[in-house]
């Protein structure tokens, strides 16, 4: 039977972010005696207009500060009477963490355990809710029809997942070894208003709005479930009042759709052809096919998911009618492969005209969804081949095994 909370003074962390600003904002609205202390970098995914709701209420504090700042976290935690800890942020584009990877490990694992740490020092947590993700279970089998439940084993496919499960080990560990009173959600997509538009659903929006092209990678088969950022933050308030210390609480729906069909569905609210809207492009290095989720255990404490794939599409497509320019200038963040195309040193092409025979050194590509330049270096040729000489780095080898083979 799980036992009931009452905090007193919540701190979220990653609240000027997509979900976590609409947990805040629920938890202002509906619980006035909390006193909610947002901590948040603003990192680029950021913004406080996405707390608008909240910043006027007496019982609101926002603070602008990195998790990974150990001396920060410690005076946050005693200064502001901390009890009760919802963890939420993190880096979390899965293109993003193919290009860089160490921003993720830093963010997701180091930030985390920065937490964890003050926690069990300040000795004054009664409940630490760390969100994770559906991602860390790796891909379902496409024809299984029992979905992961919170034992399942975890098997990571990317570097953002591996990031998430190596922060709930950690998470684990501190419950299991300094009494820490932690808990852990993994969920599904969620999407719905405010969300930056790095993400599938707001990108295609956007794009559907100017009439661009809408870019799928691979073919389009894989298969996600989808929850309306609403019903996820009511989870979470259920999980915060009703939740079991020590355990796991999937937030899912078994409602799951093909990508394709995302992008038919969002062409069709905006009256476009799909044929002609949709377009196949380069799949990410790996694109897990399917995420299949059991959440009976959270629907065992009286949360059911309330909105309509339909409708819940409909609500989310006003908003960015409504509000086109909310996070500014995001053209990079609607290209086909925004990693592959803005970080330097990646050099790759699309639908790009070939010159290997234009006598040019270099040429300028560019597609419709990128008219900035790009240089693609041409090969180099009449280069004699050698072969190269062999060159070992060795670790540690002031030690007995590295010793002996440094002296190889």
């Amino acid at each position: 039977m799980a036992n009931k909370c009452t905090p007193k003074n919540i701190l979220i962390t990653g609240a000027a972010g997509f979900i976590a600003s609409h947990v805040c904002n629920r938890l202002i609205r509906n619980y006035p005696d909390y006193k909610i202390v947002v901590l948040d970098k603003l990192d680029y995914c950021s913004s406080l207009k996405n707390l608008d709701p909240s910043r006027s209420s007496p019982n609101f504090k926002f603070i602008k500060g990195d998790i990974a700042s150990a001396d920060l976290v410690h005076f946050i935690l005693q200064t502001e009477f901390i009890d009760t800890i919802m963890h939420f942020a993190a880096q979390t584009h899965v293109d993003n963490s193919f290009g860089n990877s160490f921003e993720f490990t830093k963010n997701n694992i180091y930030g985390t355990h920065v937490l964890l740490e003050a926690c069990k020092v300040t000795g004054q947590i009664k409940r630490f809710i760390h969100v994770s993700t559906d991602e860390v279970y790796g891909e379902t089998d496409e024809d299984a029809v029992v979905g992961n439940h919170e034992a399942s084993q975890l098997l990571p496919t990317n570097p953002y997942s591996a990031t998430k499960a190596g922060a709930e080990m950690l998470v684990m560990a501190y419950g299991r070894s300094y009494g820490l009173p932690v808990i852990t959600t993994r969920g599904n997509n969620v999407y719905g208003t405010n969300q930056f538009p790095e993400k599938l659903i707001p990108k295609f929006i956007l794009l559907a709005m100017n009439g661009k092209i809408l870019p799928i990678h691979g073919d389009g088969s894989n298969v996600r479930s989808y929850l309306y950022c609403e019903d996820v933050a009511e989870a979470f308030e259920v999980i915060l009042h009703r939740g079991e210390v020590g355990h796991v609480y999937n937030i899912g729906t078994k409602k799951e759709r093909r990508v394709f069909d995302v992008a038919r569905d969002i062409c069709r609210l905006f009256n476009l052809d799909p044929e002609s809207q949709i377009k196949f492009v380069e799949n990410r290095p790996f694109n897990d096919q399917r995420y299949f989720l059991d959440d009976q255990k959270l629907k065992s404490l009286g949360w059911y998911e309330r909105t309509t794939w339909e409708e819940g599409l409909k609500k989310t497509m006003e908003w960015y009618v409504s509000n086109p320019d909310w996070w500014g200038d995001v053209s990079g963040a609607l290209l086909p492969h925004p990693r592959m195309l803005m970080l330097p040193g990646i050099e790759r092409q699309f639908n790009a005209p070939d010159t290997s025979n234009s006598g040019l050194g270099s040429a300028p590509v560019t597609n419709k969804f990128n008219q900035s330049r790009m240089l693609v270096p041409s090969p180099k040729h009449n280069i004699p081949s050698q072969k190269p000489s062999l060159k070992f780095l060795i670790y540690g080898r002031t030690g007995w095994i590295g010793g002996l083979l440094g002296k190889l």
